[in-house]
């Protein structure tokens, strides 16, 4: 036993162990494996050595197919090599597996199990995705939390390499891979004992080689191909053993047992519960518990799923066990059980005292499995005929599933154990500053420690609960914290929103994070709030961090605040160690970024602790009386029935029946407008007297929470108090007002920056200032809908079109949604789009806020994610559907036309059947055939017929969304082809320069010297030009943009893109977090324009109709750079961060990169005709 212990989550326990045994890992990002690729990415970058004195060779590839082609290719030549997935992405690698697995070659899968996107996407843990690889011929070893992923996957490389078989080795996505433990690490010098040397170098001298040429690979006939599968049979009958012996070797390094099947509980038990994954350290608990008690139950866990060894199982498996539940953490509809229960079925066949056995699911998605439902499937034991095929932790009221949980909870103890939760709002430093708290207590003291982060899939802005549990043993409780000691939160206006104090025990303590006095106090918490903190004699205390932090010079960043005034209150070790363990942390953390920074973040510690505030509890808060239920307003059942308790955070306890009619994943559309989530800090406040009303603030505004409306006087005069307007201009008719929904606005701050009114239109102000002005924007939007008096092509006059995308949960300052706002106020009404997986489906639609929206007819955009590499068939798909439909209409119509019809009817034909691929005008011509066929069809099945398919007389709008990593890296195959095929489809691409969603990779878009995961020492590789390539095809539309450098090419772009009756491209710039813009997002817009200046970006459009006019096809919409090129670079953190720590090399990169740029731009130029 080593003894080191060392604080770190599942991703890096594997990466550790992978990183001793791996010479080459190709890979590709994909959530939740993503981080252990990123960490041997780090360690080879740093010059760390494997077990053969070399650092990993990691490449990434375009998909996860490339990366298990690679990784096919590398074994093939002799490296060890090794790959990291999940969910889609391991699917994607099953036909190289297969050959793998066929040619014995010793490769190994990390896989951080996750679900499969079916009827909805869920990036959360569960066994569907291994399960649907089981049949490739791949081992599969499961490990069933931190320490174990860390023990069992040296197992993992070290059988691959002796038996020749490769492995999966996996554990539950999120569940293990996220959670931070304190484990022992296994060091590399014991690693290097378990090797088997001659097994390697046999592999090595197996490999493809020219000097010994053989061949692999070839085609075979019906005659000898069945032999040769049989042939293989013998790898899989030894490694069961070689498994264990492995096992064995490791439990004698450690201390800790493992077998093949681990059995735990009563020797003599009688009911025993079968399963695989993090689930088995609940049941555990639960099974001592029982056993306490004087029940006789057990826990059979098992580690190797495949080759499964009916030996070691009944080796395991107590003799007098008489009912078995087997949990399956997966779903095969149609199946007679889930994967695990039919291989234990069949483990009794043919024994004639087998047990009585039944099967269950459980935690799909990532549900959390707690004790009690666990005592459920115990319970359900013990009937005279239990359930099969039952669910756990939901309440199935339509085919009935469901174990109904036990009535009195069985208490686990956790005794000697401190429960903190922490809430947080994604992007606020929260769960940065608790990984780092439990760093500290796990690395610096003799405390056990564990770490859960809870969150949803948005980046920034979405909620976040950490769960923390300190102690003096190991913690082994895989679900989250329902009893807590310590609760904090940092956001004030969650008090209104989410029961925060629920599961506070009695005398437990509550840190709120609030600008309030006590005054305010009891006028801000809720009655039920009060009541909770008198009757449970709770702590209570106050941190004013966001005025210290903004006094401090630290902005918006309060996290180092509320991190020092935890250790203060919950004393887990003493608070003035914690200071100058916290200290060291900051000046490790912002070293480089100089003594101010430092001095600052360290003031903060200091303030934290000593600007607590407890706040004395009024007696009478215990006998508050709870106020009457409001009638909620007017609302669709979906809001009051699935948005709502989904936004309290109680969507776990939906059941079954609340989607039915919902079962193929459709939800409605313009939900988001119900959140009104209030997240801002400060929101912008119109000043008319200044305004020019140019409208750039909403044209630019990455939410919609900003407006122009037009008042006729009627309005006007009937307007709310504090609706401020003025005449407006080129409209005299009416009033102008800038409407703005502080509720809905996320607080970048873009409008501000970018209005170009002398002393600003627009200024920044306290939420809570202008909480009442949100009646003004309700009465703004409720205004009768006016047609635009100004063309809508023009930046003006497209705000005064409605947007159909609205209060999107995307990042303050997002630079991606913009420009999908202003394409459906340009053809939202007609409007389908294929969204590729990634920031854009996320932002564009989390379960249950949907931004896309409707207008006042009811149109909008009609929105689908199929999955993120086949975006572009995808819509190409759509888009045929839709024609064919059509086609058949304009054959009936044709018909049509020979039945003695009106003239109108007639006319409103022959229009339709002239202009039914015109986008221009078609809504109009539509509803005039419409209205024709409903007066005259009565008798006629033709005109019937015509009337029943109306729905397709307009003519639909395709668009394809998605960003780089998708349009230049996984999906370029298929976006390639469908500009290609040459029809009629409008692609946007979001151009980040890095996979945004997954955190931060680099793409095929990134640019030279960016620093990216993936890319630690900067990419070396110059930037794909897709428009270029696009543009070789000759009938495609190609426009690059950037909607902060020039908002009228970007409109002119967009409208020359759908109106091409041919495919079309536009890739638009878009600053990201990721980029670390020292401005901050509130600038997101100018560092758009700051990058076409320094001559990073380039505006052009090439439009293949002005070749048919003799005209040079290509337009270079950008001037002469004139900016610095390298300020623009050191503006950002993913370059600037190269400078700090490779000066040289940084200098030698910015160099590259800006020839590269300005060798894009001369070759922009000769293609329009100025050089």
């Amino acid at each position: 036993m080593s003894g080191k212990m060392k604080t770190m989550d599942g991703n890096a326990a594997a990466a550790w162990i992978s990183y001793a045994f791996t010479e080459v890992a190709a890979i590709y990002p994909i959530t939740p494996s993503t981080p252990m690729a990123e960490n041997v990415d780090e360690w080879a970058a740093q010059g760390k050595k494997n077990l053969f004195g070399q650092p990993v060779r990691l490449m990434e590839m375009q998909s996860e197919a490339g990366a298990a082609g690679a990784v096919h290719g590398a074994l093939q030549a002799g490296a060890l090599t090794t790959t990291y997935t999940a969910s889609q992405g391991l699917l994607l690698m099953i036909p190289n597996m297969y050959k793998i697995a066929g040619e014995l070659l010793p490769g190994v899968f990390h896989v951080s199990a996750r679900a499969l996107a079916t009827n909805s996407l869920n990036i959360f843990g569960d066994h569907q995705d291994v399960m649907a690889v089981r049949q490739t011929g791949c081992a599969m070893l499961a490990e069933n939390n931190v320490q174990q992923v860390m023990d069992l996957s040296a197992v993992a490389h070290l059988a691959a390499i002796k038996g020749r078989i490769p492995f999966v080795n996996f554990f539950d996505g999120f569940r293990t891979s996220h959670e931070i433990q304190k484990i022992e690490v296994l060091e590399y010098e014991q690693l290097a004992t378990l090797l088997d040397r001659p097994a390697l170098d046999s592999f090595r001298r197996n490999a493809l080689h020219p000097d010994h040429p053989v061949i692999r690979g070839t085609a075979q006939n019906p005659d000898i191909y069945f032999q040769e599968r049989e042939a293989g049979n013998r790898f899989y009958q030894a490694l069961p053993d070689i498994v264990e012996s492995y096992m064995a070797q490791i439990s004698a390094l450690t201390g800790r047992e493992y077998h093949l099947f681990n059995y735990t509980g009563a020797a003599d038990a009688e009911r025993v519960i079968i399963a695989m994954g993090s689930v088995c350290d609940t049941v555990q608990e639960m099974v001592d518990t029982l056993n306490a008690a004087g029940e006789k139950v057990g826990l059979l866990s098992v580690h190797l799923f495949r080759p499964f060894s009916l030996a070691h199982f009944f080796a395991q498996l107590p003799k007098t066990v008489q009912r078995i539940a087997v949990l399956d953490r997966t779903k095969e509809p149609g199946a007679q059980a889930e994967p695990l229960c039919l291989d234990v079925k069949n483990a009794f066949y043919h024994h004639d005292d087998a047990p009585l056995i039944v099967g269950g699911r459980y935690a799909l998605g990532g549900k959390d499995v707690l004790p009690n439902d666990i005592a459920a499937v115990f319970d359900n034991l013990n009937k005279p005929l239990p359930m099969d095929g039952f669910t756990l932790g939901i309440v199935d009221d339509v085919t009935f599933t469901s174990l109904p949980p036990r009535q009195q909870t069985l208490a686990v103890s956790h005794d000697g154990i401190t429960a903190c939760k922490f809430w947080g709002m994604g992007s606020d430093g929260t769960v940065g500053a608790n990984k780092s708290a439990i760093k500290i207590i796990g690395d610096k003291t003799p405390l056990y420690a564990q770490a859960y982060f809870s969150y949803d899939s948005k980046k920034s802005g979405g909620i976040t609960v950490s769960h923390l549990r300190f102690g003096d043993r190991p913690i082994n409780s895989p679900y989250l914290i329902h009893r807590a000691d310590f609760i904090s939160c940092s956001q004030q206006s969650y008090v209104e929103r989410y029961d925060l104090l629920d599961g506070l025990k009695p005398g437990g303590t509550f840190l709120l994070n609030c600008s309030w006095s006590d005054a305010e106090l009891e006028q801000h918490l809720p009655v039920s709030f009060k009541r909770y903190l008198a009757r449970e004699n709770i702590h209570f205390y106050t941190l004013n961090a966001v005025d210290i932090a903004r006094e401090l010079g630290l902005g918006g960043r309060f996290n180092m605040l509320m991190q020092a005034a935890f250790f203060k209150l919950a004393a887990i070790i003493d608070p003035q160690t914690a200071a100058d363990y916290l200290k060291q942390a900051v000046e490790k953390s912002y070293g480089s970024k100089g003594a101010a920074v430092i001095e600052m973040n360290q003031r903060a510690i200091e303030l934290g602790m000593a600007s607590l505030h407890q706040v004395t509890i009024p007696a009478h808060w215990a006998t508050l009386d709870e106020p009457a239920a409001q009638a909620s307003a007017m609302m669709p059942d979906f809001i009051r029935d699935i948005l709502q308790p989904m936004n309290r955070q109680c969507g776990d306890q939906l059941p079954v029946s609340a989607f039915v009619g919902m079962e193929d994943g459709t939800f409605p559309s313009g939900t988001a407008a119900w959140e009104k989530r209030g997240i801002a800090l400060e929101v912008p406040v119109w000043q008319p007297e200044g305004c020019t009303q140019c409208n750039q603030c909403a044209f630019i505004c990455p939410h919609a929470a900003i407006r122009p409306a037009l008042l006729n006087g009627e309005e006007h005069d009937a307007a709310p108090v504090g609706l401020l307007s003025k005449p407006a201009q080129g409209a005299k008719e009416y009033h102008y007002h800038l409407a703005i929904s502080p509720l809905d606005c996320s607080g970048c701050g873009n409008c501000v920056d970018i209005c170009p009114a002398r002393g600003k239109a627009l200024k920044m102000q306290s939420l809570d200032s202008q909480r009442q002005m949100a009646p003004v924007w309700d009465y703004a939007l409720a205004l009768t809908p006016k047609s635009n008096p100004f063309r809508k092509t023009t930046v003006k006059g497209s705000q005064f079109e409605t947007p159909l995308l609205e209060f999107s949960g995307a990042c303050a300052g997002c630079g991606e949604t913009p420009y999908a706002r202003l394409i459906t106020q340009l053809f939202g009404d007609r409007m389908l789009i294929a969204n590729a997986t990634g920031c854009s489906s996320i932002w564009g639609a989390s379960a249950p806020s949907i931004p896309y929206t409707t207008n006042h007819r009811g149109h909008g955009p009609a929105w689908a994610n199929s999955l993120f590499e086949d975006n572009a068939e995808f819509g190409l798909g759509m888009m045929l559907g839709g024609q064919a439909v059509r086609q058949q209409i304009a054959d009936d119509m044709t018909a049509a036309l020979a039945l003695p019809v009106s003239d109108e009817l007639s006319d409103a034909m022959r229009q339709w059947l002239a202009k039914q691929d015109e986008g221009e005008g078609t809504r109009e011509r539509a509803d005039r055939l419409s209205e024709r066929l409903a007066a005259e069809k009565e008798g006629v099945p033709l005109l019937e017929q015509l009337w029943q398919n109306r729905d397709y007389f307009v003519r639909r709008s395709q668009w394809i969304f998605g960003g780089d990593g998708w349009a230049y890296d996984i999906g370029f195959g298929g976006l390639d082809h469908v500009l290609a095929s040459g029809e009629d489809v409008n692609i946007l691409v979001f151009d980040t320069e890095v996979y945004s969603n997954t955190g931060g990779q680099s793409s095929k878009s990134t640019p030279v010297a960016a620093i990216a995961k993936f890319a630690a020492q900067g990419k070396r590789t110059r930037k794909k030009d897709l428009g270029m390539m696009a543009m070789s095809y000759g009938n495609v539309y190609v426009a690059q943009v950037a909607m902060g450098a020039d908002k009228d090419q970007t409109l002119r772009a967009i409208a020359e893109a759908e109106a091409w009756p041919g495919p079309s491209l536009v890739i638009a710039y878009a600053a990201c977090i990721n980029h670390g813009l020292k401005a901050g997002m509130r600038c997101s817009q100018r560092e758009a324009k700051r990058a076409v200046e320094a001559g990073y970006w380039h505006l052009w459009r090439y439009h293949p109709q002005r070749e048919a006019e003799g005209k040079t096809p290509f337009m270079l919409d950008s001037e002469e750079p004139e900016e610095s090129f390298r300020d623009f670079l050191l503006g950002e953190v993913r370059y600037a961060s190269l400078h700090k720590t490779t000066p040289h090399l940084a200098d030698a990169l910015f160099s590259r990169t800006e020839e590269d740029a300005r060798a894009r731009f001369a070759q922009y130029r000769r293609l329009a005709g100025e050089e």
